[in-house]
């Protein structure tokens, strides 16, 4: 099995420096897709930092109209330093709406963000092409000498 002709990688958020505001990503579409998860990556987290990972649904390629739909979250408050360079993931399978895309608060103290990643899996046809934010891929086969 060769997973890359499975699932389609986007990177959706760029990289965000220490604050305490909220990181809208990107709008996929989700036709001819089963699911798709959102990864998003934590640098530096303050103590106290509450991050919070939210999938949305909308029936147009927008993130505000019509208003959008939740549809799963993840949440997370931070120690000392147990939530620097992690990951915080949401999982949506057959999703409610068509176009889906992520939301990242940081609330009560600074989070660095190292940018969120979203993979679709399940698709309605095979092999899939990668997204142009994806700049080189490989897949190999056996074991190194």
């Amino acid at each position: 099995m060769n997973l890359s002709k499975d699932i389609k990688i986007t990177v959706v958020e760029a990289a965000a420096t220490a604050a305490t505001t909220e990181l809208v990503s990107d709008v996929l579409d989700m036709q001819g897709w089963s699911g798709v998860m959102f990864i998003a990556l934590t640098g530096d987290v303050t103590d106290t930092s509450v991050l919070t990972l939210t999938v949305k649904g909308n029936s147009a390629n927008s993130t505000s109209s019509p208003t959008p739909v939740t549809q799963g979250a993840a949440t997370f408050t931070a120690g000392a330093s147990n939530a620097d360079s992690k990951v915080l993931m949401v999982d949506i399978y057959e999703p409610k709406l068509r176009y889906v895309f992520a939301s990242l608060t940081r609330t009560t103290a600074n989070a660095v963000v190292g940018g969120v990643i979203a993979i679709q899996y399940q698709p309605n046809s095979k092999p899939t092409s990668q997204d142009a934010t994806v700049i080189a891929s490989a897949i190999a086969a056996g074991t190194a000498a």
